[in-house]
C-alpha cells in the first residue's frame, strides 16, 4: 500500500501522514518540492519551521479539491505515492468520506419546478431540511428527494448547508445579463499566457468560482478573456479608486472597450456603464450596511460580476452576493486565506476555487520575479523592552512593532538600495511610524488619507525613478501596479496576517527589465510578540516554497547589502 515518491527510494518517501489529517513533510527529501506541489492542492500549510513543515486536510480544502476536478482516489493515490510509512486505514476512510460529502445535494433548475434542491440520498436531504437554518429557505416538496427553493435564498442556502458539513453543488445556471461585445486584443505587447487561458476557461465552464494565482501573475487578463468570452454587460468591484482606474488602463489597452463603454462608481464619481468599475467601499457604510449606491448598480442586468482581491470581501458584499446567484461570478485572488475564517462564505456565494498555480511554477517560466525573503532581527534597548514588558496585552504588538531601534536598520537598508540603484517601498501599519521613516528618509508618505489624485502622482513618480523610496501604509497592499519596485522594507504589520505578508511581496513580483531580483526584507524586534506575529504571517509564503533567510541587526548595519 505504501508507495514511495519517485525521488524517494529506498529511504522511503518525504511525507508522514497521520490520522489526525495533518501531514508532515521533510524538506531535506530529495522528493520534498515535487510532494508539496502536490498536496498543496488539498492540504493547508500550519507550521513552517526549518526542516519539517506540518499541514492539515480539512473539510473545505478537500471539497475545493473535489470541485476543481479531484476525486478521493486522487487525494489517496497522492498520500500512498509520497508517504513513508503505510497510511492510516482510518484517515484513507474519512478522507474519502469528507470528499464524498461534496454534491450529494444539488441545487439545479427543474423545467416545472424552478429552483429544486435535490439528493440522490434522502437521509441527507432528511438531515438538512430540518435544520433550523435551512427550513425557512426551503418551499414544499416535490418529491421524496426534491424540494422547491425559494430563488432569493439560493445563496444564503448554500452558505447554510456548507455549515451543516453538506456543501450543495449549484448546477442551477446563470441568467445571460444584457450583451455587450467585448474583444481581446492581443499583439506583440499583449498575448495571454497558457496558465491565463486555462484559468479563463476554467471559470467560464463553470459559470462561478475563485482564479487564485499569484501577485503580478496577470489576474486582470484572466478576467479580461472571461468577459471577452461570456460577452455580456459587467460589474467589476475593487478595492480603491487608484485599482479601479489600473483596471480601466488595462480594459482600454488590450480589448475593444472604448472610454465610453467603462464607468467609474466610486466615491469621486457614478457612472454605470456597460462595463462599471465600483470599489468596495462605495457600497457599504462605516457601519457595516449596504448603501443606496448599492440598490442602483444591482439593478443592472450583469451578466458577470468579477470581486477583484476576493480575500478582502467585505460582510455586506457577502450578504450582497448572496442576493444574486444568478449571476456569474468570478473571484480573483493571490491567496484564499482569510484570517476571519470565511473561506467557506467565498466558497458558497462565490464558487469553489477552479483553477490554481503555484507561485514558484510561473517563476520558473518567467512570468514573475524570483524573490528572496529576510528576516532582520533587531535587539530592542534596554528602555524599549521595559517599555514592552509594561504595556496591556493590547499595546505590546505595537510597542514591539514601532520601536525606534528599527529605524537604523531601515535606513541602512534604503541606503544600500539606492546604491544600487533599487525603487524601495517601506510598508508598515502603523501611521505615526511611517511619518517618522518618512522624514529620516527623505521620503514621501502615501496612506489612506492621501487623496486619490496624489496617489496616483506619487505612484507615478515612482515608476518614472523620481521618488526612490516611497514610504507606505496599508494601502498599497492589494491591486496597485508598481513593476518598478525591487525592495521593500516591512517594518509592521497586522497582527499574523498571512494574505498581507504574500500581497506585500507581491508588490515585487512583476518582471523587472533586466531580469533582477526582487528583495523582502521584514524587520522585526526580537523577544516580543512582533517576532512571533511575523512567523505566523510567513506561512502562506513558505508554502508557495519562499524560504525566509533569518539575520541580525548587526549583520545589516555592518554590512548593508541588498
Amino acid at each position: 500500500m505504501n508507495q514511495p515518491g519517485a525521488a524517494g527510494g529506498a529511504a522511503g518517501g518525504p511525507l508522514i501522514v497521520q490520522s489526525d489529517q495533518t501531514l508532515l513533510l521533510d524538506l531535506d527529501h530529495p522528493g520534498a518540492e515535487e510532494c508539496r506541489g502536490e498536496i498543496a492542492a488539498f492540504a493547508e500549510l500550519e507550521r513552517s519551521p526549518e526542516h519539517v513543515h506540518t499541514y492539515r486536510m480539512t473539510p473545505l480544502g478537500l471539497w475545493n479539491a473535489r470541485a476543481a476536478g479531484l476525486d478521493a482516489a486522487s487525494v489517496c493515490s497522492s498520500l500512498q505515492r509520497w508517504s513513508r510509512f503505510p497510511l492510516p486505514e482510518s484517515l484513507l476512510v474519512q478522507v474519502s468520506e469528507t470528499i464524498a460529502r461534496y454534491g450529494r445535494l444539488v441545487i439545479e433548475d427543474d423545467a416545472q419546478h424552478g429552483l429544486v434542491l435535490r439528493a440522490g440520498d434522502r437521509p441527507v436531504l432528511e438531515e438538512v431540511a430540518r435544520a433550523k437554518t435551512v427550513a425557512p429557505l426551503l418551499g414544499p416538496r416535490i418529491d421524496p428527494a426534491t424540494i422547491v427553493v425559494y430563488r432569493e435564498h439560493r445563496g444564503r442556502l448554500k452558505q447554510a448547508l456548507i455549515k451543516l458539513g453538506w456543501p450543495a453543488e449549484d448546477r442551477a445556471g446563470y441568467v445571460d445579463g444584457s450583451p455587450h461585445h467585448i474583444a481581446l486584443r492581443e499583439d506583440e505587447r499583449f498575448t495571454l499566457r497558457d496558465y491565463q487561458r486555462q484559468a479563463a476557461a476554467a471559470f467560464v465552464a463553470s459559470g462561478s468560482g475563485v482564479v487564485v494565482l499569484p501577485c503580478g501573475a496577470g489576474k486582470t487578463a484572466v478576467a479580461m478573456a472571461a468577459m471577452a468570452s461570456i460577452g455580456s454587460r459587467t460589474l467589476v468591484l475593487v478595492t480603491n479608486t487608484v485599482a479601479a482606474r489600473q483596471w480601466r488602463a488595462e480594459l482600454l489597452a488590450h480589448t475593444s472597450l472604448t472610454d465610453g463603454d467603462i464607468g467609474e462608481y466610486s466615491g469621486e464619481r457614478k457612472e454605470i456603464r456597460p462595463v462599471t468599475l465600483a470599489t468596495y467601499q462605495i457600497v457599504i457604510t462605516k457601519r457595516g450596511r449596504l448603501t443606496p449606491h448599492m440598490d442602483a448598480l444591482s439593478a443592472e442586468d450583469w451578466g458577470l460580476i468579477v470581486y477583484d482581491e476576493v480575500h478582502l470581501l467585505p460582510a455586506p458584499v457577502f450578504r450582497m452576493t448572496a442576493d444574486i446567484q444568478s449571476r456569474r461570478r468570478l473571484g480573483l485572488t493571490a491567496t484564499l486565506v482569510r484570517e476571519d475564517g470565511k473561506e467557506g462564505d467565498v466558497f458558497s456565494l462565490i464558487g469553489p476555487k477552479r483553477f490554481d498555480v503555484p507561485w514558484r511554477d510561473v517563476e520558473a517560466q518567467g512570468y514573475i520575479a524570483p524573490a528572496s525573503c529576510t528576516e532582520v532581527r533587531v535587539t530592542l534597548t534596554d528602555e524599549e523592552r521595559m517599555s514592552y514588558a509594561l504595556a496591556d496585552p493590547p499595546e505590546q504588538y505595537r510597542a514591539g512593532a514601532t520601536a525606534r531601534s528599527k529605524l537604523a536598520v531601515v535606513e541602512a537598508l534604503c541606503a544600500a538600495a539606492r546604491a544600487a540603484g533599487e525603487p524601495t517601498l517601506v510598508i508598515g501599519q502603523f501611521l505615526d511610524q511611517l511619518e517618522v521613516l518618512g522624514e529620516r528618509l527623505s521620503a514621501p508618505v502615501l496612506t489612506g488619507a492621501t487623496p486619490t489624485l496624489e496617489r496616483e502622482r506619487l505612484f507615478a513618480a515612482f515608476r518614472a525613478g523620481e521618488i526612490p523610496v516611497l514610504v507606505v501604509s496599508k494601502v498599497a497592499n492589494f491591486s496597485i501596479d508598481l513593476p518598478e519596485a525591487s525592495v521593500a522594507i516591512q517594518v509592521s504589520g497586522t497582527f499574523g496576517s498571512r494574505q498581507e505578508e504574500a500581497q506585500r511581496l507581491g508588490r515585487l513580483l512583476r518582471p523587472k527589465h533586466d531580469g533582477r531580483a526582487a528583495h523582502f526584507y521584514s524587520v522585526v524586534a526580537r523577544d516580543t510578540n512582533d517576532q512571533e506575529f511575523a512567523a505566523r504571517r510567513q506561512r502562506f509564503l513558505a508554502e508557495q516554497g519562499y524560504a525566509y533567510r533569518i539575520v541580525d541587526a548587526e549583520h545589516v548595519l555592518g554590512e548593508p547589502a541588498v
